[in-house]
């Protein structure tokens, strides 16, 4: 707890001080812009499997004065198994597409980040039986998820490290005749995610 506290008074003070010796106005705000490299998992509960995300890139823009920041997520395309009705075997690549900007807060006094995004979820490849299924080129959520994610304990905005949340998986549209198919076996609640952002690059 002291080594984040200690870490946001460092940044603000640092901002603080460029500030006064670049800008003429008392009340620029202290601006921290950061590229963190991210990876992780992403656990889908309604088929009890998980698929490996990253490596990918978060690049986050933090106001230290208002206690805001806004980004973006780039993740590259995943891959994942699991067993339809516990017998066949179905592998999915899907792509996280983000729609709209990453926002969330900074608490200023814990260090802690809370973050929102809306990402659509698009299948590209599926496999039933080791088979080729097609889905078409816009098989995707019906509407982008909203997943929001908590830093953790050992987070820092200079050092990154754990954020992680829970979603919804909307149901999807646009997959030719596996729609019905892939509506009954992935949508739903309580889905998990868990990113680990390592040292980022600061500008």
């Amino acid at each position: 707890m002291k080594r984040r506290i200690a870490g946001i008074l460092f940044i603000a003070a640092a901002a603080a001080t460029a500030i006064c010796l670049t800008a003429p106005s008392a009340f620029a705000d202290a601006v921290l812009t950061a590229s963190y490299p991210a990876s992780g998992t992403t656990h889908i509960a309604a088929t009890n499997s998980s698929l490996s995300l990253g490596p990918g890139t978060l690049a986050a823009t933090a106001d230290l004065t208002t206690g805001t920041l806004t980004g973006s997520i780039t993740l590259p395309p995943a891959t994942g198994s699991f067993t339809e009705l516990g017998l066949v075997p179905v592998t999915v690549t899907t792509e996280f597409i983000q729609d709209g900007q990453t926002t969330g807060t900074i608490n200023l006094n814990t260090g802690e980040v809370v973050a929102t995004s809306q990402i659509t979820l698009k299948i590209t490849d599926m496999k039933v039986a080791g088979l080729d299924v097609p889905v078409g080129p816009n098989c995707k959520s019906a509407h982008p998820a909203t997943i929001t994610v908590t830093s953790g304990a050992s987070f820092s905005l200079l050092g990154g490290g754990p954020v992680s949340g829970t979603y919804t998986i909307p149901p999807f549209v646009n997959c030719f005749l596996e729609t019905p198919v892939i509506d009954l076996v992935i949508p739903g609640p309580g889905n998990t995610i868990d990113l680990t952002l390592g040292t980022p690059t600061l500008s």
